[in-house]
């Protein structure tokens, strides 16, 4: 039975596992002075996916048709130098990408307002690597979020 737990902990990952040791971890976004469900606070995993599929959609159709002449090849380079563009540009600006503002989503510094250019430009770029986005603290804040001092927050 022991096994069986053990595995199941790991399975479940370390949140889990400290809450079943009684360790009181908090809502997401709780130690960021965010509020537990509403506007205003963390967005889903699933929202924030969402998002990052309609904005690479949206590049992939813009380096496809408009750029690279209907060759795949030529268009999969484009694509990351337009979403590259297009996050600094929108997030730097807005606050938002059109996949993030299509589900209501936005992107603010942790201590409140919006984010400066050079760290949307710093967000972006690390988001193009892929790896920091993949990696998420206990908020659900990827790298790159943590890199830029910014969080993504529903609307």
């Amino acid at each position: 039975m022991e096994k069986r737990q053990a595995i199941g902990s790991w399975l479940s990952g370390p949140r889990a596992a400290a809450e079943d040791m009684g360790v009181d971890l908090g809502y997401r976004g709780q130690r960021l002075g965010l509020p537990e469900d509403g506007p205003g606070s963390i967005a889903s995993f699933g929202r924030r996916l969402g998002a990052i599929v309609v904005d690479w959609a949206l590049c992939t159709l813009i380096a496809y048709g408009l750029i690279a002449d209907g060759q795949p090849a030529t268009a999969s380079n484009w694509t990351l130098i337009i979403f590259l563009v297009m996050g600094v540009l929108t997030v730097g600006t807005l606050g938002v990408t059109p996949g993030k503002r299509l589900l209501g989503i936005r992107v603010v510094h942790v201590g409140g307002g919006r984010l400066s250019f050079p760290r949307a430009a710093l967000r972006t770029l690390l988001l193009s690597l892929a790896v920091p986005a993949l990696v998420w603290d206990r908020d659900g804040r990827g790298l790159h979020d943590r890199a830029a001092q910014s969080v993504q927050v529903r609307g």
